[in-house]
């Protein structure tokens, strides 16, 4: 059985040439067979599996992934060994059917716990096509043993670094190490975060903290862990240590600088998921905490990106810092001769009618001036739930308020002007001097008449 699995080079004159007789088309027709035989079975289990519903279950997403080429593998060694034991002579096909195999078991399942680690985005199916892509010739290499050839030569090429030796197979097997335990710690620290985020009982803060605090620790981990493995001893990172220090210094500064204020923010507990905040003149609820920026995204569906420095070093307004309800005003005017114990009763009942509005102080109205036209009312309320918007609300409490309006004969003023007009004769003086001016303005325009006619001076 372990000879089942060890690697044999398959070339392209052996596998046709194994075709000359009746044993090799019979293991031909065996091994395709066995390959279209265990995909339609896979097909049959896999339609029995419940829906994810929405959600990742990273054990039903591998069986999915792998649940073929599980099935082929064992049918294939099963055929291999009954092969075997039959005819005793080699099965060419049905050997290249269970490494294939195996190969794509492999592949599978390194591509799934890879989907499960890496967050969805627009680049994530590219990334996962070419890991795919990758792996599939690196089995070609490795089947047809050009990998030897290549190793090989990767390991003559050799550098130092500092006072240690490296060949370039070296750090090309570190990085792929480093590769491998940084999505293993990505992988782990999602399943953490979702773990963190289904606990009720701890705050939303202290939950998005420890995530990103699991998440840096494990990845520092993971390089460490994954250098040694190769022999490479971390002291010659030292090497680099200074160098990156003064990048960091420099370059960095700004992106350390909104990492640690990100924790800061997450440790006293100043932004909250779901906050409304201003900041900039800009208005949102707090979406998400990322470690260099918050998400803040308005009731029009604008988002913006705040540096986490600017929580540190700006002033920030937090309506939602103590309690998450809001105060809100609408103002109504009426007439003068309106009864205002009415009006002002009129506007309470139509807040309090509303679900969203609290009981708790309730609603009050106020007469807040004497205007032009007439009496200025306001209406004052809490609403436990601003970040469902305010303009449905407002309008609700508008349309009751006219409706119980025009039932009780209360008016809404309009603009207003009142003109009189004088008809009070003169006295003889005033109509003289009235008379005196009317000819002076004359004479006036017409000595300007004159002037602009005469013969301009030589």
């Amino acid at each position: 059985m372990l000879a089942l699995f060890s690697r044999e080079e398959f070339g392209l004159n052996q596998l046709l040439g194994s075709l000359s007789g009746t044993r090799g088309w019979l293991d031909f027709a065996l091994a395709v067979g066995i390959l279209l035989g265990t995909y339609f079975l896979a097909g049959k289990l896999l339609a029995k599996l419940p829906d994810d519903d929405g959600k990742t279950y990273l054990l039903r997403h591998i069986w999915r992934r792998t649940c073929w080429p599980l099935l082929m593998l064992l049918a294939g060694a099963a055929a291999l060994v009954a092969w075997y034991g039959l005819l005793g002579a080699t099965a060419v096909w049905l050997r290249l059917l269970v490494m294939a195999a195996r190969w794509m078991l492999l592949i599978r399942v390194v591509l799934a716990v890879f989907h499960s680690a890496i967050p969805a985005n627009r680049f994530s199916s590219r990334m996962e096509s070419s890991l795919a892509a990758a792996l599939w010739g690196a089995f070609l290499l490795w089947a047809s043993g050009i990998d030897d050839i290549i190793i090989a030569w990767l390991r003559g090429l050799q550098f130092s670094a500092g006072s240690a030796r490296l060949s370039l197979y070296t750090v090309l097997t570190g990085l792929l190490w480093v590769g491998v335990m940084v999505v293993g710690a990505m992988w782990l620290s999602r399943y953490i975060d979702t773990r963190l985020k289904g606990s009720k009982r701890l705050d939303p803060n202290l939950q998005i903290m420890l995530s990103k605090l699991a998440r840096t620790i494990l990845l520092i981990l993971s390089v460490l862990i994954a250098l040694p493995l190769v022999g490479i001893d971390l002291t010659v990172l030292s090497v680099f240590g200074g160098a990156f220090g003064v990048g960091l210094g420099f370059g960095l500064q700004k992106i350390a600088s909104n990492y640690v204020s990100g924790f800061i923010i997450l440790g006293d507990r100043s932004v909250r998921p779901g906050d409304r905040l201003t900041v900039n003149n800009f208005t949102g609820y707090v979406t998400q905490i990322t470690a260099r920026f918050v998400v803040l995204r308005s009731a029009g569906g604008q988002e913006a990106l705040i540096p986490n420095e600017t929580f540190i070093t700006s002033a920030v307004i937090n309506e939602s810092y103590t309690g998450k309800s809001l105060w809100q005003s609408l103002d109504v005017q009426v007439a003068y001769h309106t009864d205002l114990a009415q009006a002002l009763q009129i506007l309470q009942e139509a807040a309090a009618a509303q679900d969203r509005v609290k009981t708790d102080p309730p609603p009050k109205a106020y007469l807040i001036d004497f205007a032009d036209n007439g009496i200025n009312l306001r209406l004052g309320f809490w609403v436990r739930d601003p970040e469902n918007g305010f303009l449905g609300l407002n309008s609700a409490i508008l349309l009751t308020v006219w409706q119980r309006f025009n039932e009780e004969g209360i008016e809404f003023p309009f603009p207003q002007r009142e003109v009189r007009i004088l008809n009070q004769e003169l006295s003889p003086d005033a109509a003289a001097l009235l008379k005196a001016g009317y000819r002076a303005q004359g004479d006036t325009a017409s000595d300007e008449v004159a002037g602009s006619s005469a013969e301009p001076p030589r």
